[in-house]
Order: C-alpha cells, then sequence, then structure tokens
C-alpha cells in the first residue's frame, strides 16, 4: 500500500514537471524585415544581332546554267560589281538572230522607198496611177514599221544577253548564297542576299512582357557583347505585329543612332532598356514561400506575437531580391527561420 502511494506521487511530480517544461518552452526566433513600398523599374536585358536596315536577295533577270560565281559570303562589293554569270550562248543566238531580222527589214525598207519614190516621181509627171502610188506608199510605211520591229527585238535580245551578268546593284556585304556555279537556276530565283551599307538595325526577339513593360520614353543602350565598352543608343524602328509560334516571342528591330566600327554585321549585341516603374516591395529570395502552389511569406503580427502565411504576386526576380505585390507597407515579413513554421505559431523576432 505504501509502495503504490509513493508511485503515484512520483509520476504526479514528474507530470508536473513536464507541464512547467512545456510552458517556459522558447518561442521559434525568426528574422523579419519591415515591408516599404518602393518605385521599381529595373532595366530589361536583351541579346540580339546587328543587321543592315536594308537587305535584298540578288538574282537573275533570266533563266539559265551558272558558268561562274565570282562573290563569296562576306565580300563587300560594289553597286556595278559582277557576282555571278550565267551560260550565255541561248542569249547570244537570240541577239545574232535579232541583228539578222534588222538586216532584212533594213533591206526590204531601201527596196520599198525606191519604188515609193519612183511612184512619187511618176504621179508627178502623170504617168502612173494614183492606185499604184497609194500601193508602194502603203509597202514602204510597212517595211518602216518592221524595221522598227526588228529593232526593238534587237534592244530585247541584246538585254537578255546583259541580264546573264549579275551586279550587285547596291554597296553592301554579302550575307549569303543560295547557289552555286553549275546549278540551273529560274528566272528571279534569288542567288544571293546583299545587305546594303548604311544604317544598321539591332534585331531582338522579345517576349510580349519586356514589349508590355518597357519604358516607350526611355533611351535604349546597346552594347557589344564581346566587348560591353562599345556601346551607342538606339530607337525602336519595327516592332513586328506577328507572335513567332515556335519561340512565343515578338521581333523587334531597334536603329543604331551611331554605328561603331567594331559592331559588325551579325555581332551579338545587348540592349539596356529600362521598364515601367511600379510600386512594389523588395523582400529577400528566402523570404517567399509557396502556399497552395502560389507565392507567399510568413508575417509576424506584433501584438500577438505569431505567424501567418501571407498570399503575395511575384512582379519581378533581381539577383538579389524578389519584388512582390500584395503587402501593406510596414508589415513584418519573416527572412529567416521561417522554414518550419507554421499558421499561429509564436515566434520571437531577433534584433
Amino acid at each position: 500500500m505504501r509502495l503504490c502511494l509513493l508511485g503515484g506521487l512520483l509520476a504526479v511530480a514528474l507530470l508536473a514537471g513536464c507541464r512547467q517544461d512545456a510552458a517556459v518552452a522558447p518561442a521559434t526566433r525568426v528574422k523579419v524585415v519591415s515591408a516599404q513600398p518602393t518605385d521599381f523599374a529595373p532595366e530589361i536585358a536583351l541579346t540580339g544581332v546587328v543587321a543592315a536596315q536594308v537587305q535584298s536577295q540578288v538574282s537573275f533577270r533570266v533563266g539559265g546554267k551558272i558558268r561562274e560565281r565570282s562573290a563569296n559570303v562576306g565580300d563587300h562589293v560594289r553597286a556595278d560589281q559582277v557576282l555571278a554569270r550565267l551560260d550565255p550562248e541561248e542569249q547570244r543566238a537570240g541577239v545574232e538572230a535579232a541583228q539578222a531580222g534588222v538586216r532584212s527589214a533594213e533591206a526590204t525598207l531601201r527596196q520599198t522607198t525606191l519604188a515609193f519614190e519612183r511612184q512619187k516621181n511618176l504621179l508627178a509627171t502623170g504617168n502612173t496611177t494614183r492606185r499604184e502610188h497609194d500601193q508602194a506608199e502603203a509597202s514602204f510605211k510597212s517595211a518602216q514599221a518592221q524595221l522598227d520591229q526588228a529593232r526593238s527585238q534587237l534592244a530585247q535580245a541584246t538585254d537578255q544577253l546583259a541580264y546573264t551578268e549579275l551586279h550587285a546593284g547596291a554597296a553592301g556585304i554579302i550575307v549569303a548564297q543560295l547557289a552555286e556555279a553549275g546549278q540551273v537556276v529560274a528566272q528571279a530565283q534569288p542567288v544571293f542576299v546583299l545587305a546594303h551599307d548604311g544604317a544598321r538595325d539591332a534585331v531582338f526577339n522579345v517576349h510580349e512582357w519586356a514589349l508590355a513593360n518597357a519604358a516607350p520614353d526611355k533611351p535604349i543602350s546597346v552594347s557589344l557583347l564581346r566587348d560591353p565598352a562599345v556601346r551607342t543608343g538606339a530607337t525602336v524602328r519595327v516592332v513586328s505585329p506577328a507572335v513567332d509560334p515556335n519561340s512565343m516571342t515578338v521581333q523587334v528591330k531597334l536603329a543604331l543612332s551611331d554605328t561603331p566600327s567594331a559592331m559588325t554585321l551579325g555581332s551579338l549585341v545587348n540592349a539596356m532598356a529600362p521598364a515601367r516603374a511600379r510600386k512594389v516591395f523588395l523582400v529577400p529570395w528566402s523570404a517567399v514561400f509557396e502556399q497552395a502552389g502560389s507565392p507567399a511569406v510568413w508575417l509576424v503580427d506584433p501584438g500577438a506575437g505569431t505567424v501567418s502565411l501571407k498570399a503575395v504576386e511575384i512582379a519581378r526576380f533581381t539577383r538579389d531580391a524578389i519584388a512582390v505585390t500584395g503587402l501593406d507597407a510596414g508589415q513584418s515579413v519573416v527572412t529567416a527561420g521561417g522554414q518550419s513554421l507554421r499558421p499561429g505559431q509564436k515566434v520571437e523576432v531577433a534584433p
């Protein structure tokens, strides 16, 4: 009996000690930051290439077999420079046939001219009829028209022969070659792509978010990727009206105000464009958690000393912080020690 009473007293003492330990258990210590709104206007970084503002496809005006090609990709060419030649045998035969037609028409014209002159003289002396005179005049005029037609055909055949030489048409740089010597090409089939000398663009594939959030009235800086010290200003020249279905981006062309010599065609460049300013709260990366698949932060109630999850919307990721919206100024956001928290838990704010 005494043993049972002693065991019961010991059990009561142990339970009282456990309750006392639980009552004095320290609260979870966390670090917090006071949320303060700020005007956030980060720069939008893009990577693109330098391209000519005017670029054209160069092609033959007649079809045929390419006999020779005298230009390569990367060559700088003059406006009158010959880039390629077709086999001219067919066109040369056409010129010779047209020349023979002109000689024939000239002989016919000489014959009808003499006949018409005789009829005019005979008509003046009354030794011929008006009908024979009119027939001679008609033959003369018909021969004149045939000679004009033959000369026109000769000019056309001469042009066709000249078209067997492919001229650049403008000074620039060959950026693509689409046919080789020995290949048969059709009329107007592209053979080269020529980037004209002159103004240059920086071409970028931009996500719609960047287009919607970029500040249109702010200057844009473009720098060379391999040497950021080489930079120039730019303005938006062309925005494609359609979205690329493969990359889901929009092509944007920026006109370079002054093209440094180092920014050659095809060079990789960076563009820094300021975004539209908006009110956000900058919090450390460690402050953002997840609640039901959405971003959230732990808030400390200064009166009760407890924590609760608050859903936020992420506006932008930066290197050192995350820009979020959905908070109120002055709220205490947990930045450290939140990995083991639960809603309503008591916490102690570390100094």
